[in-house]
């Protein structure tokens, strides 16, 4: 395909130029996308990184590895923002690192597998540090199996590097990070110089990579839970802040724990359950102690302050905020108390051990456990004073400090500076690590705490277009779904000349005649009143007479005085979703008289409009066809609001066939507005010439497959398909798709009969 010339793509709006002159690229096939593209991209990125946004792209489309690259990454880069939230800008720069390192090393062609999953699995991980863990991950892997050919300089590509992101999608649901990492250092472990048996390992297909799969699964996995977890901080506690999560796996050392900060609430990845408590109710102790601390808690000044005092005021104030969250949810100290540690009172030795830590963990005890046991005369004071503290009101933080300063300074012991800590039964994981309890008078020098100034959120609407909407589809030969793999591009049909609708209609008076006569003995009779309408169809006498009474005794009358009426006895919504492939341009038989199929299908279309009109019932049209999984072409002819007028004639008198048939693609998205349709009766009729194919697929069973994916899915939402095929050797392929809901038809010249007839024994 010739390459385009950027200064002859003439896009009208001068800040479209301006983008497109800037991507720099000369793929016809990005052209033709381009504007939709950069609509959906201007709904997420901000304007400061859109330029970063396509000067990626541009050095994607300069790789020498064809247009897909590229492609993928403008689709899918503004799915990848939307995911990181607040993040999104962070994670540019390290994916472009990676896509660089791959293209310096044997492995360029697991570039565009890389890419095109990296969105579902954004949604899976939803924070920048997670994304890191995950190209850590996949670098890892390629570095330690792409491996030279006996020996020699020449290198061969790391075997399961596609595999792994073809799989991460549906890895990443099963596990978490660090059970990915786990399971990804099993394969490079025991198959790096296998390069048969690792592409088996990390494409599933071998027995142990499912076994060590099950192994690593445990736990309730934040990405699962975070639409719950979300609502449950609205519903109760009337927050709504950004949850993301973090990996305890990569730092083996400091062991995060939970915190929060201008970007969010930071939660692990996954948690266990513990002992009776799920791991969800573990996150909802999490969330709940962070949102009492954002509720109650002021920052102190900590200059002057020891470490050992920070640590005790840390201890009080968590104590603190829990007593408050349990007055407002009782239900809460079961939760705390079954995940708060129960230190042994006399486990610490104080003439060997540090023991202050160990005494803070008993008073926290303590305050939460009325039946802690603890004989410390001191501790038991305490805990009697901080109940006390707190039996008029919430306090402060600057009170409950003042009370864990005496504390520290009448338990204090010569031994609380010994180097060894005691810190069994001391950790309390469901609270965060306190930061925002502290602040210095001293100036920071990190940048992290400071917001943008200049950070622009709200978005010009300067391009108007529709985003793509992006359609997973089925592999068969995986029997997995491959996640945003079309981009459907959905649009408003051109418009033409109706009076050639009118002629054709002319053409079939005899057909339409017959079809009025019909359609009047299926016309629904049974007709419901609708009484009290200030405006209406006719008068109601009764309403009428009552209110003229009341006027005449001077009292105000009621002006709801007429009825109107609906038909009662049919729900039914249809969607006619026409194929408008390349092969309808051919033509039935010789002569200039002949006509294509295309023409053939604008009859068909035509009376059906006009009958289905004629009954009342909700009906929408759409054409459809394809240019490879990238453009598929989806163009509203009717919407089922509209009325069979001359300007949705205009549109049908416009249907142009060209192109391939990526019929899934098609049938989720028509299924995406007919399921929002509230119908007893939803029916989808597809209207086409041949089996599904498009031009970058090669395996015609994938896209069948596909297709009868789709269909399942559209039987799943209570959207029955119908298939009416005009390919003669159709029943090998249709009745896999369809079952028994399709017909072919043998003579094609009978379409405009058959299609409205079709229609009728569908919903009679």
């Amino acid at each position: 395909m010739a390459d385009v010339d950027s200064d002859l793509v003439a896009y009208q709006h001068p800040l479209m130029r301006q983008y497109w002159a800037r991507l720099d690229s000369r793929f016809p096939q990005v052209a033709e996308v381009f504007e939709e593209m950069m609509a959906e991209a201007l709904l997420v990125i901000d304007r400061p990184d859109l330029d970063a946004y396509l000067d990626a792209a541009g050095f994607l489309g300069k790789l020498g590895r064809g247009v897909e690259p590229i492609l993928v990454f403008l689709e899918e880069w503004p799915s990848v923002v939307a995911a990181m939230g607040k993040e999104g800008h962070i994670v540019l720069p390290r994916v472009m690192d990676f896509v660089k390192a791959m293209q310096k090393s044997p492995n360029g062609k697991a570039i565009a597998p890389f890419l095109q999953t990296l969105a579902a699995v954004a949604r899976r991980l939803q924070s920048a540090e997670q994304l890191q863990h995950y190209l850590d991950i996949a670098r890892d892997l390629m570095t330690r199996t792409t491996g030279s050919i006996h020996g020699h300089h020449t290198t061969f590509p790391s075997p399961g590097l596609p595999q792994l992101f073809e799989q991460a999608p549906r890895l990443l649901e099963l596990l978490s990070i660090g059970g990915l990492k786990n399971w990804v250092e099993y394969g490079i472990r025991n198959y790096s110089h296998h390069p048969e048996r690792q592409e088996e390992y990390f494409g599933l297909r071998l027995a142990d990579s499912r076994a060590v799969l099950q192994r690593e699964r445990r736990g309730t996995l934040f990405a699962d839970v975070e639409r719950q977890l979300s609502l449950y901080l609205r519903a109760l506690w009337r927050d709504d802040d950004q949850l993301v999560p973090y990996s305890t796996a990569f730092d083996e050392l400091r062991k995060p724990v939970p915190y929060y900060d201008r970007l969010g609430l930071r939660v692990p990845d996954v948690f266990e359950d513990s002992g009776a408590i799920a791991g969800i109710d573990r996150y909802r102790a999490v969330l709940a102690h962070m949102v009492g601390h954002r509720r109650w808690s002021t920052p102190q000044i900590a200059d002057n302050w020891s470490p050992f005092q920070r640590m005790a005021v840390e201890f009080f104030e968590d104590c603190r905020v829990e007593t408050l969250l349990i007055r407002e949810f009782p239900g809460l100290r079961r939760i705390f108390r079954a995940l708060h540690p129960k230190p042994v009172e006399d486990a610490c030795d104080p003439e060997t051990t540090s023991c202050l830590r160990h005494r803070l963990a008993m008073f926290s005890r303590a305050c939460l456990d009325p039946d802690h046991g603890y004989r410390d005369a001191d501790l038991n004071e305490f805990v009697r004073r901080f109940h006390a503290l707190l039996a008029d009101g919430p306090a402060s933080t600057a009170e409950i400090a003042g009370l864990a300063l005496a504390y520290v300074a009448r338990t204090r012991r010569q031994s609380d500076q010994l180097p060894k800590v005691r810190f069994e039964d001391t950790v309390i994981d469901y609270r965060d690590d306190n930061r925002h309890l502290w602040t210095f008078i001293e100036d920071s020098d990190d940048e992290d705490f400071f917001d943008d100034p200049n950070k622009q959120l709200a978005k010009e609407s300067e391009i108007v277009g529709l985003p793509p909407r992006h359609y997973h589809e089925w592999d068969y030969a995986t029997q997995t779904f491959r996640p945003d793999w079309a981009s459907v591009y959905e649009a408003l049909h051109p418009s033409g000349n109706s009076a050639d609708i009118d002629k054709l209609l002319l053409k079939h008076a005899a057909l339409a005649k017959q079809l009025k006569r019909l359609l009047d003995l299926l016309k629904p009779q049974d007709k419901v009143r609708i009484r009290y309408q200030e405006e209406g169809s006719e008068l109601d006498l009764d309403v009428a007479l009552r209110a003229l009474i009341d006027f005449k005794g001077g009292a105000t009358p009621d002006p709801r005085i007429n009825m109107s009426h609906r038909t009662d006895g049919r729900d039914i919504a249809v969607l006619l979703l026409v194929d408008l492939s390349e092969s309808l341009k051919q033509k039935l038989g010789a002569g200039e008289a002949a006509q294509t199929i295309l023409e053939l299908s604008q009859e068909a279309v035509s009376l059906l409009a006009w009958a289905i009109d004629r009954l009342g019932d909700p009906l929408a049209i759409a054409g459809f066809h394809s240019n490879t999984r990238h453009e598929v072409r989806y163009q509203h002819i009717k919407g089922f609001s509209e009325r069979w007028d001359d300007t949705v004639k205009a549109r049908v008198a416009a249907m142009e066939a060209g192109w391939s048939t990526r019929m899934g693609a098609a049938l989720r998205h028509a299924g995406h507005y007919l399921g929002a349709r509230k119908a007893d009766k939803r029916i989808l009729l597809l209207l086409t010439d041949g089996e599904p194919a498009d031009i970058d697929v090669t395996d015609p069973q994938h896209l069948r497959a596909d297709t009868k994916k789709a269909v399942e899915e559209l039987d799943a939402q209570g959207i029955a398909t119908f298939c009416l095929s005009l390919d003669p050797g159709a029943d090998e392929y249709v009745r896999e798709i369809f079952g028994n809901r399709f017909r072919v038809l043998d003579r094609i010249e009978r379409l405009p009969e058959q299609l409205p007839m079709l229609y009728l024994s569908l919903t009679k």
